[in-house]
């Protein structure tokens, strides 16, 4: 299991940071993990399985 700090995280998902924090207030983001007192990073499978979705749902929109 590999855990992305939230510059990978903007590079895989091409969202903003501002963008990714209002994703998860919405629960419509995976929430990130707690790694240390200032420091957070977002499971690599759960952002994988986001985006996933996101495909599935612009596909199923298109039929």
């Amino acid at each position: 299991m590999k855990v992305l700090r939230l510059k990978e995280v903007i590079n895989i998902t091409g969202l903003s940071r501002s963008t990714i924090y209002e994703l998860i207030a919405q629960n419509q983001f995976p929430k990130q993990l707690p790694l240390g007192a200032r420091a957070v990073g977002w499971v690599e499978e759960e952002i994988n399985n986001w985006i996933t979705q996101q495909i599935e749902a612009r596909d199923h929109e298109n039929i």
